[in-house]
């Protein structure tokens, strides 16, 4: 079948997920930390973020989960904040990241407009956050379909969410690539009838993904060439 979708991930896919992240969690440790040494020790072992390094690991909930999983494993942590205020924090602060894009999303994404497919993003964090984001880079409006795992179609690795973009562009599932860094967007990809690629700009590594992904490629700047070649082995002239 023809590939006439891309649906991506975004944290660790269109933008790289430690320089965007990684200095970012350790302000946030700190400021929830109130100058406690023991309690920013454990916040951090909590979410499995490296203080010294200042990058998360590769287990850590902050990669693929959602935010209502990491508040969970932070709450035990912050006797006096509750469940709510630590959402609009994080919130906040995460519209305060710095973001640091994969590649020129603007030249990616437009040449793979040129090609006549349909763009989509699917993330785990906020759909909020995702369009102030894409906002920021000038990118929304190459997208025609943003969503999160607040915005009712569940989150990954569950397949619904994917499907949800399939079905909004009238597209059949077999007919989408899913794009991301996790097993999260892979496992996704693959229980939805999708072809899955796996990006390195993200904590996992190439053997992480190669065992579940159909490719594993650099970055999403190499995504168009591999479209092209699997356009033609499928439609030879």
């Amino acid at each position: 079948m023809k590939i006439k979708a891309v649906l991506f991930d975004k944290d660790g896919t269109l933008f790289d997920f430690h320089a965007t992240w990684g200095v970012w969690a350790a302000s946030v440790l700190t400021q929830l930390s109130a100058g406690d040494p023991r309690r920013l020790d454990a916040l951090a072992r909590a979410i499995a973020y490296d203080l010294t390094q200042q990058r998360f690991l590769p287990h850590s909930c902050v990669i693929a989960g959602t935010l209502t999983d990491v508040i969970k494993t932070l709450l035990p942590h912050l006797p006096h904040w509750d469940g709510h205020a630590l959402a609009d924090f994080l919130n906040t602060r995460a519209a305060d990241a710095p973001q640091a894009p994969a590649v020129d999303l603007v030249r990616v994404l437009s040449d793979l407009r040129g090609d006549a497919l349909s763009l989509g993003v699917m993330t785990n964090d906020s759909e909020a956050t995702a369009r102030l984001q894409l906002d920021r880079e000038a990118v929304s409006h190459l997208f025609d379909f943003i969503a999160g795992a607040d915005s009712g179609y569940g989150s990954k690795p569950d397949p619904a969410p994917l499907l949800a973009f399939a079905s909004a562009q009238a597209i059949a599932p077999q007919q989408v690539v899913m794009v991301g860094d996790s097993l999260h967007d892979l496992h996704a990809a693959k229980a939805a009838g999708m072809l899955a690629v796996g990006v390195l700009t993200g904590p996992a590594s190439r053997e992480d993904l190669a065992e579940t992904a159909d490719v594993v490629l650099p970055n999403i700047g190499a995504l168009q060439d591999w479209l092209r070649g699997v356009s033609y082995r499928n439609n030879p002239i």
